[in-house]
């Protein structure tokens, strides 16, 4: 066991997070903390990870078989500063009994807050005027100018319709919009009414839709989601909001559905790759609006989060089941062994 002097464990942390989760690691261990504001490039994180017993990784810092050798067979801990945890080689880390963390549930509200408020730019064009006044164009009130579709009593489709998906849900209600939904595993007929929602095939949910919510976790099957032949589905009127994992929408086939206008618009919280080039061929476009992947960024969500990525990290090093375990496997493994 790799002990640092006073008994403390050692541990990597790959980024700077809140003080609400911070302050404990640093407090409880000692924390290499990488302080610069762009990930630890691979040679220096393969580096920084030498002899710890815990890391505390971001989505940025890709944990595979590579990483796990560097950190050596005294690593007992892996604790992921998001939901998603598409950077993490879980079977990896299960072969070698690494527990690994995620933080969900606490975002499930601000994501979905987050994908409604892009809905409503990009339908009501609101970048596009922000963009119109600013270079000068604006000279007058206009019957004509920058109209599109109203947002209430339209049909929004919601592709994944776990718990963020369930909130959007709720969103939609307060516009007296027609809510579709398509899940690998479709809400119940009871389920549905309740939530107010009706269970569509993916081909008519895209088909019926004035705007479609993207809320699907990034898997082999989800990758490419959105292709050339699924925009060729969806209204030519429709917008596109993507919250979930960039590489859920082939950007290419995006690009040139907007520019042909196959569908009206686009509003990408999330890209493949992150971050997306300056000369990206979207971000030429009017019609699509992207942000640099803010969708839980507020003071209280990213607070929690650092909370829950600590407490995992902190368990894990103590030998303890994780609060939110990913591969929670692993205890039945060990205790098999």
């Amino acid at each position: 066991m790799s002990r640092a002097s006073g008994g403390r464990p050692r541990v990597f942390v790959a980024r700077r997070i809140p003080d609400e989760g911070l302050t404990r690691v640093l407090a409880e261990t000692d924390a290499d903390l990488w302080t610069d504001a762009l990930p630890p490039p691979r040679d220096e994180l393969l580096r920084r990870v030498r002899g710890v017993d815990g890391v505390l990784s971001l989505l940025t810092d890709r944990v595979d078989d590579e990483l796990l050798d560097a950190a050596g067979p005294q690593l007992r801990v892996v604790s992921n500063f998001a939901v998603g945890f598409d950077n993490i080689d879980v079977p990896a880390c299960t072969r070698r009994g690494i527990p690994v963390g995620n933080t969900p549930g606490v975002l499930t509200e601000t994501t979905a807050d987050f994908a409604f408020a892009l809905l409503m730019a990009a339908v009501r064009r609101i970048p596009e005027g922000h963009d119109y006044v600013r270079a000068g164009h604006w000279k007058t009130w206009g019957p004509m100018l920058l109209l599109g579709p109203d947002v209430h009593h339209a049909t929004l489709g919601i592709v994944g319709f776990g718990r963020i998906g369930k909130e959007m849900a709720k969103r939609a209600h307060g516009f007296d919009m027609t809510v579709l939904v398509h899940d690998a595993y479709p809400p119940s007929a009871e389920e549905q009414a309740a939530l107010g929602v009706t269970a569509v095939s993916q081909d008519e949910l895209f088909a019926r839709s004035d705007m479609i919510s993207l809320h699907v976790n990034l898997t082999p099957d989800t990758r490419h989601l959105i292709d050339a032949a699924a925009l060729a589905r969806m209204k030519p009127t429709a917008v596109l909001v993507n919250t979930s994992r960039g590489p859920v929408v082939d950007q290419v086939a995006l690009a040139d559905a907007l520019r042909r206008g196959v569908i009206a618009a686009a509003a990408l919280d999330v890209t493949d790759p992150e971050p997306m080039s300056p000369d990206d061929p979207l971000l030429a476009l009017p019609t699509c609006l992207v942000v640099p992947h803010i969708a839980s960024a507020t003071h209280a969500t990213r607070g929690k989060m650092a909370q829950m990525a600590a407490a995992n990290l902190l368990a894990g090093l103590r030998g303890e089941r994780l609060p939110t375990p990913v591969n929670p496997e692993v205890y039945d493994r060990s205790r098999a062994g």
